[in-house]
This record gives structure tokens, C-alpha cells and sequence, in this order.
């Protein structure tokens, strides 16, 4: 674990990334203080964001077969008055 200070840390951002995603923990002090630690991003496969998302990652909403189909027959709707 290394720790830089808010200054060094700003000057050498791009070398702490490299370090932090190369697996080292990074933490960040402002006035001596730890105020962040920079880890590497968990990066998961195809198959592992999907079942991440759950059975419906699409949002893909199933229409029935019959969904244009009337809901009442005419003599129902007659009885109604329409």
C-alpha cells in the first residue's frame, strides 16, 4: 500500500492509475489525512454482466399472441350500450 499526498498524487495521477490497476492499493492524504484509496475496477465477463442484470437484461417485454384480440363479445358490448 503506498500513500501520496493531494499535491503529489495530482502531479503523478497517470502513475498512480498504472500502479492502483496493476493492483496496488493507492491512497490519496490531504494534510497528512487518507481521504481515498484507488483500487483496480473488478472487470467481469460478458457472461457475468448479464447475470448481473437479471433474466430481463434487454427490457425486452413478451406480448401475448392473442393481445389484439376484443375483450368483450359484441353481445356484451351491447348490453353496455356501446
Amino acid at each position: 500500500m503506498a500513500a501520496f499526498n493531494l499535491y503529489e498524487a495530482k502531479s503523478s495521477l497517470s502513475q498512480l492509475v498504472e500502479r492502483a490497476a496493476a493492483g496496488e492499493e493507492v491512497i490519496i492524504a490531504k494534510a497528512g489525512k487518507p481521504m481515498v484509496k484507488m483500487v483496480p475496477v473488478q472487470r467481469l465477463s460478458l457472461l457475468e454482466r448479464l447475470e448481473e442484470l437479471g433474466p430481463n437484461p434487454l427490457g425486452v417485454t413478451h406480448i401475448a399472441t392473442d393481445f389484439d384480440e376484443p375483450v368483450w363479445t359484441d353481445e356484451e358490448l351491447d348490453e353496455f350500450g356501446f
